[in-house]
């Protein structure tokens, strides 16, 4: 391995001295200033394997040098061997604290020089091999970490699937729905990563209607109060299929199939949550799903136009809608607009709802 050794020294005796010893040093180049302004300005533009560097030195002395090096970012932990006269150990101890690696007392031996030299390259390298090596755990653990999620995202989109074949809801539906939720999400303030699980658990909203009879989720006509009843059920039933899951995703997503038919005035179902009692991202999905669910032509009813289903929403505001959740949905309508044109029920491919989360 070639190392460069850096040798800042106002004295060129030593230089000269310094750099024939390096020579010896296996595979090592030496870059020799006399000015140690010039050799930290050097120093902190590239990265030297070792310092070898005189204290008493005109206008930045040895420590000075060191602080300031220290101070520059990826300089922290240059291995730096300090040259000082035989009686001065006070200077030794503050080079310590500011941060030198280890000493060499004039006059120089060359058989001290060379071990003391070898063992910090050594120390280098071992350390730069520890930070490749993080570097590769880290990116790993990246790949690693993404094929889960990709196989989460999968997991809820096959879910939703499922559903679907029980239901007259599109997969245009889904996505319109869970983009929705994201847009809002932002428009609240919610982190990146808070939308992002939103977009990936609100598909789940359903799921629990995989548990409900044909004869009632199927039903053309207006239910009956018995079958409403039993059509709620869908709420607790999602709940309970994504509760126990260690899955981020799926936790989200039980949550928001317990509260997505919760009212902000408190006469929603199952629990009769009111307010901000009502889980945020259940709030958020309620006011997406509805829009779509009212915008979209169904077997059993025809679309609803835009400005009714608008009016609805807004006109329920503070009832069945979180105000905040209603007001970022309209302010942000051009994007909402987008989001309805991007995903149309024609294209309804199961394909392309993989490809898209």
């Amino acid at each position: 391995m070639t190392h460069q050794v850096l040798i800042v020294d106002d004295n060129q005796i030593n230089l000269v001295l310094f750099e024939a010893l390096v020579k010896k040093l296996y595979g090592s180049t030496a870059i020799a200033f006399s000015s140690p302004q010039q050799g930290l300005a050097w120093a902190r533009l590239n990265q030297p394997d070792l310092i070898v560097l005189d204290y008493m030195m005109p206008g930045l002395n040895g420590i000075d040098f060191i602080t300031q090096l220290r101070a520059t970012p990826g300089k922290q932990n240059l291995p730096i061997l300090m040259v000082t006269a035989n009686d001065q150990k006070d200077v030794r101890y503050r080079a310590l604290n500011a941060g030198a690696s280890d000493f060499l007392t004039k006059p120089v031996d060359r058989i001290e020089f060379l071990a003391r030299a070898t063992n910090l390259l050594a120390l280098n390298d071992a350390q730069q091999q520890l930070a490749l090596r993080a570097d590769i755990l880290a990116a790993e653990v990246k790949r690693a970490t993404a094929d889960i999620l990709q196989r989460e995202r999968e997991t809820v989109i096959r879910l939703s699937k499922a559903a679907e074949f029980r239901d007259p809801e599109t997969g245009a539906h889904i996505l319109r729905m869970a983009h929705y939720s994201q847009l809002i999400a932002r428009g609240l303030g919610l982190s990146a990563d808070e939308q992002e699980l939103l977009l990936h658990a609100a598909p789940l909203h359903d799921i629990g209607k995989v548990g409900i009879a044909d004869a009632i989720l199927l039903k053309p006509g207006r239910l009956t109060p018995a079958e409403f009843e039993v059509m709620k059920k869908h709420a607790s039933f999602g709940y309970e299929i994504l509760k126990e899951s260690s899955s981020s995703i799926l936790q989200a997503g039980a949550a928001i199939a317990l509260g997505h038919h919760e009212k902000f005035d408190g006469s929603g179902y199952p629990q009769g949550l009111k307010g901000d009692a009502i889980p945020l991202f259940s709030r958020i999905v309620a006011v997406a799903d509805v829009f779509d669910a009212l915008t979209s032509a169904r077997p059993y009813k025809p679309a609803w136009t835009l400005e009714a289903a608008k009016r609805h929403i807004q006109s329920n505001a503070g009832l069945h809608f979180d105000p905040g959740c209603v007001a970022v949905f309209f302010e942000l309508w051009e994007q909402v607009m987008g989001i309805r044109a991007r995903f149309k029920d024609e294209e309804d491919d199961w394909s392309t709802l993989l490809a898209t989360f």
